[in-house]
């Protein structure tokens, strides 16, 4: 048995080859799709992630590293015949250096963990994805993961500073630096991103910031969703950056609202949260400004929230949406693509035609600042067909963002979910190019093969080549 060998190099309690072991492991939050790992091993030392993957790369073994298991894209699904590497031992906070304003942590670290270690230096860490109780550092760096506050303090991307990563060959390497650059190639920005597909991450260098002096959210309520979405592309035109910008349809309200009695208007048709920071005067001005925009843009209610309290109570039930909406159906698929703002509304209206024609309920949940959608679509696994019809309404709306010059995915990463869309989304030479890079990593393509980057014969069977762009799937948005 190919697996036997790592019996030498792990300890009995990390190496799991049992059928009941292993059945925990055979998909991440993207449940509709199952695989069972050949096996599962869980080290605890950099030293035993270099033994195994060296072992595999000598006896061509498949490897798939996994984190929390909250990705929504199949980024994590195992390889039936290879080994699911789980770096759920690597959970240490290795250093907070407030004078520096940098943490360094294992990739198993929570997200929010890493805010509570550097709270009492008046520091914390940006990037907040609505998971961020249960997901961990080294997934968010492997799909490049945002939340309610990327619009102004960036992606995983703009607030990680170097990684130390274990090749296929079980080589450790480090990328970027404790320094605000380095010389070469930015092979940081480049890992990021990178969904598994270029080496196993056992270290991340994280940026820490200053926690804001003055923060308030606005709660604007709108009868009309159109006008909502077209707010959002207002306010930032007017040269404000809140610090969150989200929206939330009728659907999106009430569920929350039930679920966790945020104090949400349940009658409104969308809503937005506007979070903004900085010094009170700053802060203040801006509220003054959004507040008048909103009213402009046909807002019916704009709520100020009283103090810190209110304002957390905005944002929970902004973070609860996903846990509220599968309250109210038996399954739901969630969608994540990302658009230009000044499109929201007519993406929006497109969506809820899609709706109609697939004959499936759609809330929608989004980071409407930075333009990345959440539809989620909900679903019945029990009745035949309608997991189908969810993942052909969902390639629908990648394609739609595709057409008015946005791209398939946000924050989710492509994984298995979306890799049909990449044969929409990029041209031949592009694909090649993806390939000659993973092939510089990882040049037996092991690193969670099947994934992110399709092949160009499975793009010639999808028949998607010619659809480049997919303008002639929506030729009434070319105009855009």
């Amino acid at each position: 048995m190919k697996f036997e060998g790592l019996k030498q190099i792990l300890p009995d309690n990390a190496l799991l080859l049992s059928e009941e072991s292993r059945r925990v492991y055979e998909c991440d939050a993207l449940s509709a799709h199952r695989v069972m790992p050949g096996c599962v091993v869980l080290p605890n030392s950099v030293e035993q992630v270099q033994a195994v993957l060296k072992y595999c790369y000598t006896n061509d073994i498949p490897v798939v590293a996994r984190g929390a298991g909250t990705g929504l894209s199949g980024g994590a699904m195992p390889h039936e015949d290879g080994v699911l590497l789980s770096l759920a031992k690597f959970d240490q906070i290795a250093e907070v250096d407030p004078l520096q304003k940098i943490a360094r942590v294992q990739p198993g670290v929570r997200n929010l963990a890493i805010s509570a270690a550097a709270k009492p230096y008046g520091l914390y860490y940006a990037p907040d994805p609505s998971s961020q109780i249960a997901c961990t550092i080294g997934g968010n760096v492997a799909e490049n993961s945002g939340g309610v506050h990327s619009l102004k303090y960036g992606l995983t991307v703009h607030n990680i500073l170097q990684i130390k990563i274990v090749t296929i060959e079980g080589e450790l390497i480090t990328l970027g630096s404790h320094a605000l650059d380095t010389p070469g190639y930015d092979l940081l920005a480049l890992f990021t991103g990178s969904e598994g597909m270029l080496g196993v991450i056992v270290e991340v260098t994280v940026k820490l910031l200053p926690k804001p002096p003055c923060s308030r959210v606005l709660l604007a309520a709108f009868d009309d969703i159109e006008k909502a979405g077209n707010s959002v592309a207002g306010i930032i035109a007017n040269g404000i950056i809140p610090a969150g910008l989200e929206m939330m349809d009728k659907a999106a309200i009430r569920a929350v609202e039930d679920f966790i009695h945020a104090g949400y208007p349940i009658d409104a048709e969308a809503i937005l949260l506007c979070e903004l920071d900085g010094s009170e005067e700053e802060m203040l001005a801006n509220i003054s400004k959004v507040e008048n925009l909103l009213n402009e843009y046909g807002a019916i209610e704009v709520r100020i929230a009283r103090d810190d309290d209110e304002s957390q109570r905005f944002w929970a039930g902004r973070k609860a949406a996903f846990p509220a909406v599968g309250r109210i159906a038996p399954d739901y698929y969630c969608m994540d693509g990302t658009i230009p703002r000044k499109h929201i509304a007519k993406v929006l209206s497109e969506i809820n035609a899609l709706s109609e024609k697939y004959k499936l309920a759609v809330v929608n949940v989004f980071h409407a600042g930075d333009g990345n959608l959440h539809p989620l679509i909900l679903y019945d696994v029990a009745i035949s067909d309608e997991l189908k019809r969810a993942e052909e309404f969902g390639s629908e709306i990648l394609e739609l963002c595709i057409s008015v010059g946005g791209t398939i995915t946000g924050e989710h990463g492509v994984g298995v979910e979306k890799i049909r869309e990449m044969c929409v989304q990029f041209s031949e030479n592009e694909l090649q190019q993806f390939h000659a890079v993973k092939k510089a990593f990882d040049a037996k393509g092991l690193l969670n093969p099947g994934k992110a980057v399709p092949t160009l014969n499975r793009c010639a069977e999808f028949g998607a080549m010619h659809v480049h762009q997919g303008k002639d799937k929506f030729p009434e948005l070319e105009r855009f």
